[in-house]
């Protein structure tokens, strides 16, 4: 059978939020053989390393950088779980490569669900300035062998499609090493595995993965981690229609990371097939969630027009998963735009305490037949 029809949710955890706590109960209780605390976050929680696999190539990941980007954690969990009912799999695959694996990289943003850690550091941009614990962590581990592959794993928002019409469920990116943007052996590398990530994929989720930009960012981790030597791939966890807690993403994430590992044993840090990765598109920005189209607003002179509005993910305290709050991003003329939910207001009437949407606010209007 193949890794897609053995694939197995990790039970413990539901949902797409995961508590920091919980999580660091799971490891201690179900993997204490196979991790070591690596040091500590700015609010002095654990940052975990799980070690598995006795293999001669060194591969190093690490999830949740960005705190409400949970898709990663789950995938290793899921990971694990899928492999432990696979045990020739298992074996196969971990007698080949040596995972280090960072749970959890920002534990602060996490628990808060925010991209920024608790001192309003974005720990992807923070390379050079160190002025966050966190990344000192990352840095530290990275420093510890030379690691074959590294991973940086992400997720991405629900604007991104692969054509204007089919979400960028995944999308990946061997990041360039100079503004140039020069294909060097180091990028080959990491386009090779994910050519061999999406030659799995492309069936399972047609139209579904893409390629993410390859602008430099000169204070990105995973582009200062490949321009020092590194190879380094971004995977980005995106949309799937009507799947706003991601549960669809989580289970082609964990598919993804296991492939890009199967292709890294396989590849042995070649570059055979390195030109596959040209053939997968790049991400577009066409998407809102919603937009209203054709609203005529209560105003004395005849004003029809679009509402686009997009949800905000926000942990509400004694709730146990995500909210997700509808803002109102643009008004007017939105036609270059799609929504992945579209509501014709021809001849139905809006009700709001104002006579026009308030920009970047929540929404506060309703519509009626």
């Amino acid at each position: 059978m193949s890794f897609e029809q053995l694939y197995q949710q990790n039970p413990n955890f539901p949902n797409r939020y995961i508590s920091p706590e919980k999580l660091f109960s799971y490891l201690q209780t179900n993997l204490s053989e196979y991790i070591h605390q690596a040091g500590t976050s700015y609010l002095g929680k654990p940052i975990y390393i799980l070690t598995i696999g006795n293999g001669g190539i060194n591969v190093l990941a690490w999830s949740q950088m960005h705190g409400n980007e949970s898709n990663a954690t789950h995938a290793m969990l899921d990971l694990l779980t899928t492999l432990d009912n696979a045990p020739e799999l298992k074996d196969e695959l971990f007698s080949k490569i040596q995972l280090d694996f960072i749970f959890m990289l920002n534990p602060d943003g996490s628990e808060k669900w925010t991209r920024l850690n608790a001192s309003d550091i974005d720990l992807n941009r923070d390379f050079h300035n160190e002025a966050s614990k966190e990344i000192k962590v990352l840095k530290e581990a990275v420093s510890t062998k030379k690691y074959d592959y590294a991973l940086n794993l992400h997720e991405q928002r629900t604007i991104f499609t692969t054509d204007g019409i089919h979400p960028a469920t995944l999308s990946f990116l061997a990041p360039s090493e100079s503004v140039e943007r020069a294909v060097t052996e180091n990028r080959k590398k990491c386009m090779a595995v994910i050519a061999g990530i999406y030659n799995h994929l492309k069936e399972l989720i047609p139209n579904q993965i893409g390629r993410y930009s390859d602008e430099f960012y000169p204070a990105s981790t995973g582009d200062n981690f490949i321009k020092a030597g590194m190879p380094t791939i971004l995977f980005e966890g995106g949309h799937f229609i009507d799947d706003y807690t991601r549960k669809e993403t989580r289970k082609y994430y964990t598919i993804a990371l296991f492939y890009a590992l199967k292709a890294m044993t396989e590849l042995n840090s070649g570059t055979e097939g390195w030109e596959g990765y040209l053939e997968i598109p790049e991400n577009k920005e066409t998407h809102y969630d919603i937009i209203y189209r054709n609203v005529k607003l209560n105003t004395d002179h005849e004003c029809v027009l679009d509402i686009a509005v997009q949800y905000r993910e926000l942990k509400e305290e004694g709730i146990d998963e995500i909210s997700f709050i509808p803002f109102v991003m643009e008004v007017g003329d939105v036609k270059q735009r799609k929504g992945w939910k579209e509501i014709d207001c021809t001849n139905k009437k809006f009700i709001c305490p104002t006579k026009y949407p308030k920009l970047d606010a929540e929404v506060n209007f309703i519509i009626e037949d």
